[in-house]
């Protein structure tokens, strides 16, 4: 760790245009990002798609007021679990926290693990068409009824085999999203793909120092084991049951966190404790696994960590070559 000493010659180098911190969950992602934001008069802006829920506290591991250490935080917990979030309405908000910081005179330290956020703000994202509500809510009842996407994907088949041909099977959320599209415009994603400006400009991240932590799987693991057990010592149960009584349709994101299901159906006696914890541990390590996987494929070219120590080394070199060039 630096001593004051350190913190305060850090302060006086230029502040980059962004910092953008990801990595699985569990791998200490956020306590880095405040460490960065300490150091360059920075805010710290949620790049996670379950912690921007206003009621899903602790199952989204989203930071504590105590935990954020004075450090100013946006996009935590401000949208209602009933609303359809999108990556493009993320990013909307993301590229105004960003502008706003930056006029300001600070820097935003952009933290998450959800590789399609920062995929979307580096690489652009075409500016899509509204879906109707009365279609949004056909599709969500027609993906309770199947028995499984794949009989999403055959309907996609005949709707719009070109755009089928790029899915596969078993991937819903793309394929309900495709089906949308369709629906609403009789134009194929594709279709708009092609022809859609983009929804905001990737500029506003150019320059942007990158980091991903990512220690190793089984030190991930233990991790996500060990606050798991934590996140039920804060009442992780009571805040699955309230989600679970606001009535709300299954298939919403809010809905998928991961513990909301199996920790609902503990308290409604339809499973056992052990079994609820078993299978939120389980799906825990499988995302986390996803997205170690996103990471090797999808950001080859972000400097990688084991520890934060490494990662925070180098985002000090970083800073102290961009005073250099300045």
């Amino acid at each position: 760790m630096m001593d004051d000493k350190q913190m305060d010659g850090m302060m006086d180098l230029p502040i980059p245009n962004a910092v953008l911190i990801a990595g699985p969950t569990a791998s200490g992602k956020s306590s880095l990002a405040l460490r960065v934001a300490k150091a360059v008069n920075g805010v710290v802006v949620n790049a996670d798609s379950m912690q921007i829920y206003s009621h899903l506290q602790i199952l989204s591991a989203r930071p504590m007021p105590d935990e954020m250490e004075g450090i100013e935080h946006r996009l935590y917990g401000y949208v209602d679990p009933s609303i359809r979030y999108s990556v493009g309405l993320w990013l909307d908000d993301a590229v105004a926290a960003i502008r706003d910081i930056r006029s300001q005179g600070r820097c935003p330290v952009l933290v998450g693990g959800t590789g399609l956020y920062f995929k979307a703000l580096l690489e652009g994202l075409n500016d899509m068409p509204d879906v109707p509500q009365e279609v949004r809510d056909y599709w969500a009842h027609q993906q309770r009824e199947c028995e499984s996407s794949e009989a999403l994907y055959e309907a996609l088949q005949d709707k719009d085999p070109a755009i089928a041909a790029t899915l596969k099977p078993g991937d819903s959320q793309r394929i309900i999203r495709a089906l949308e599209i369709w629906d609403a415009t009789g134009k194929s994603l594709l279709d708009w793909q092609q022809e859609s400006a983009l929804r905001q400009d990737p500029a506003v991240a150019q320059g942007a120092l990158k980091l991903v932590l990512c220690p190793p799987r089984d030190i991930v693991y233990q991790r996500i084991e060990d606050r798991f057990d934590h996140m039920l010592e804060l009442g992780g149960v009571e805040e699955a049951v309230r989600m679970a009584e606001m009535g709300l349709d299954p298939v919403l994101p809010a809905m998928k966190a991961i513990g909301v299901a199996y920790l609902s159906q503990y308290d409604s006696g339809l499973i056992s404790y052990e079994e609820a914890i078993r299978l939120c541990k389980r799906d825990s390590r499988r995302y986390a696994k996803r997205q170690m996987t996103w990471i090797r494929n999808q950001m080859g070219d972000w400097p990688l960590f084991e520890t934060q120590d490494a990662a925070y080394a180098q985002f000090s070199a970083q800073l102290r070559q961009l005073g250099c060039e300045n």
